[in-house]
Formats: C-alpha cells, sequence, structure tokens
C-alpha cells in the first residue's frame, strides 16, 4: 500500500503556461521522489503596460511517501 501527499507549487514562464507547468514539475522532482502527478488550481497572467510579461501557474504536486 502506498501513501500519497500533496504539496502546493507556484511556478512562472515568461513564454506560456504549459512552460511554467513544465519547470514547476522539473523543479518538484529535484526536491521530491516518486512525483505520480499534478493538477493546475489556479492560472494568472503579470501585465505590464497591456502586454503579458510572465505567466504563472499554481499546481498541486502528489508524491508517493518512502516507507
Amino acid at each position: 500500500m502506498s501513501v500519497a501527499k500533496v504539496t502546493e507549487i507556484i511556478a512562472s514562464s515568461p513564454k506560456s503556461f504549459e512552460d511554467a507547468v513544465a519547470k514547476g514539475v522539473k523543479r518538484a522532482n529535484k526536491t521530491l521522489s516518486g512525483v505520480r502527478g499534478a493538477w493546475i488550481a489556479e492560472q494568472q497572467v503579470k501585465v505590464e503596460d497591456g502586454d503579458i510579461k510572465e505567466y504563472r501557474v499554481t499546481m498541486r504536486v502528489t508524491f508517493v511517501l518512502k516507507d
């Protein structure tokens, strides 16, 4: 039987929401072992002078705890 934990991560990218998600998952994998999935809780953009400067995602990452 496995036990999982969920942690919240906020990631950003100047390119796209997809890039922000990829960066967040990649970074989570550096610290957390057993990452099994993520879901996007929120998306935001940072706007300056009418242009989108940054895409931000708040995601919840699920990982399996070690025995």
